[in-house]
């Protein structure tokens, strides 16, 4: 059996009603009150109920986080510096790794507003969620569309396609090729693409795109990968995040190519587990400190005014990274 409320009170020689009264900050008790509740809850291990607080129409304190799944780097530090920044501000969070599941998310979705967290910030890729549009809590979404009112957070993926095909068409690129994802999702990442696009077109070359779906192993992505070095005449590849990136660099090497003589390579993020463990590559970086900076900020708006007027888009500059890959 847990330790209940009423525990408590009989450890500190008080009321229920006064111990909920020091859990809720509620009406005037003194310091030794208060002292004594706080030491028997702390010698019985008492952790008080968030959904009773939210009851009561106390806040939770407690903010949901809704990710793809935390073991890509990207997701994983901007996941781990949210946290760390809400703990600052006196939050703890709940996170939720959908994994590119569609009912995995929805399931989340409504354990986290029963559970009357104070707010979410969503970021995973699934489509057909339409519960988004009538959670009434506080959301902001990072790099996707949920729903009409829930403003969203990404980095100018367009010129950040652009940017690493346009250096890739300077450093004598002609046949530059692209892997991306499906592109399925109503997300500003699909921008990314339309950048590639939009050099090729400005520069008359022909578009060589692939797709990769998201449930793809990289076990799989290598095999296609290791297909394409040898079957395709390919002297350039954008890939849209770092991850793919280094697999295309891991096959370049088995096929004995010379990277960036026979083949540049650029990808996109730039976390700091790549700065840290592949230098060597050229990459598109995402101003991840920035992301997590407006997504606190802007939810920590609508918490505290469910009406505060937010834009619809908020979109951060991308900058290119020179390595030793393009």
């Amino acid at each position: 059996m847990g330790v209940k409320l009423t525990d408590v009170a009989k450890k500190a020689g008080v009321s229920a009603t006064t111990v909920s009264r020091v859990i809720n900050h509620y009406g005037y008790l003194s310091q030794k009150t208060i002292d004594k509740v706080h030491k028997a809850m702390e010698e019985l291990n008492y952790q008080p109920n968030s959904m009773a607080r939210s009851l009561q129409g106390k806040d939770t304190q407690l903010i949901g986080l809704i990710f793809p799944t935390v073991s890509h780097p990207f997701f994983g530090e901007l996941a781990s510096k949210i946290e760390t920044k809400l703990f600052e501000k006196g939050y703890k969070t709940i996170l939720c790794d959908s994994a590119d599941n569609k009912e995995k998310e929805r399931d989340y979705l409504k354990m986290l507003a029963a559970n009357k967290v104070d707010g979410i910030i969503a970021g995973a890729h699934n489509l057909g969620i339409p519960e988004y549009q009538n959670v009434e809590l506080p959301i902001i979404s990072f790099d996707r569309y949920l729903a009409e009112g829930i403003p969203i957070v990404s980095s100018d993926s367009y010129q950040g396609g652009r940017l690493a095909t346009e250096h890739l068409y300077q450093r004598g690129g002609r046949k530059i090729a692209i892997l991306t994802g499906t592109n399925e999702s109503n997300s500003p990442t699909n921008q990314r693409l339309e950048g590639y696009l939009s050099v090729l077109k400005e520069r008359d070359l022909e578009p060589i795109v692939y797709h990769f779906p998201p449930d793809h192993s990289p076990f799989l992505k290598s095999t296609e990968i290791r297909q394409i070095l040898s079957r395709k005449d390919i002297d350039s590849i954008f890939c849209t995040d770092d991850l793919t990136a280094i697999l295309v660099l891991n096959k370049a090497q088995e096929l004995g190519l010379e990277i960036p003589g026979d083949l540049k390579v650029i990808g996109y993020d730039g976390t700091t587990f790549i700065q840290n463990y592949f230098p060597q590559l050229s990459t598109v970086l995402q101003p991840m400190d920035q992301f997590v900076d407006l997504l606190i900020d802007l939810l920590m708006k609508r918490i505290n005014h469910a009406n505060a007027e937010l834009d619809k888009l908020y979109q951060l500059p991308v900058k290119f990274v020179q390595g030793q890959t393009s």
